[in-house]
């Protein structure tokens, strides 16, 4: 079956690659003897998007591989323990891209869906924070800049809103669309830029 994604990590020395496919699995490999060590079948429409998510490596010492799929759902594998972790469901159509913040260690999670909206997760409580909409189509792709823009034109920047005060002041979402744009949103005041 066609391979839609992978992605690449290290955690304790090793290093290894984890994939989605059609065929509904997540897969890991370890790179340095060249062997798959681990096949997760929980997802029950093909996989989008994999990502090795830094937080549950730092915060819990966990080998943790979150997941996207057709199925609506975000999951979470602990491949070192084969276990199945939490499960995201909000999405009312695939989950197309995720993407974890470059700020708190990795602790919020983006998503961009068919559904024609992007979401912002709690890893750490398995929350949904906030749903951005405005794209006129399903998001194909997110990510996160891993720089803080210099965007000042919004004196409001610095003050609470339906998000709070995560660490994402300055930090923003890209998103990508069948609609034809490209979309640019501040975390913390939930606003498009462009």
């Amino acid at each position: 079956m066609t391979i839609k994604i992978i992605d690449y990590s290290t955690f304790d020395d090793c290093q290894f690659i984890c994939s989605g496919s059609r065929d509904k699995t997540v897969r890991v490999w370890d790179i340095d003897n060249n062997k798959q060590i681990q096949s997760f079948n929980g997802h029950s429409s093909h996989v989008y998007c994999v990502k090795f998510s830094s937080y549950h490596y730092h915060n819990h010492r966990q080998n943790v591989i979150c997941s996207s799929s057709n199925d609506k759902t975000i999951r979470f594998w602990d491949f070192k323990h084969k276990k199945k972790l939490q499960i995201f469901n909000g999405h009312t159509n695939g989950v197309c891209g995720i993407e974890f913040s470059p700020f708190n260690g990795g602790r919020y999670l983006c998503s961009g869906s068919e559904d024609k909206t992007i979401r912002l997760w709690d890893v750490k409580t398995s929350k949904s924070l906030h749903i951005f909409n405005g794209h006129e189509h399903g998001v194909l792709c997110v990510d996160i800049s891993p720089l803080q823009s210099n965007n000042n034109n919004d004196n409001n920047n610095n003050k609470m809103n339906n998000i709070g005060v995560i660490g994402g002041n300055g930090y923003t979402i890209c998103s990508g669309s069948f609609d034809q744009t490209i979309r640019i949103w501040d975390i913390e005041t939930t606003k498009q830029f462009n």
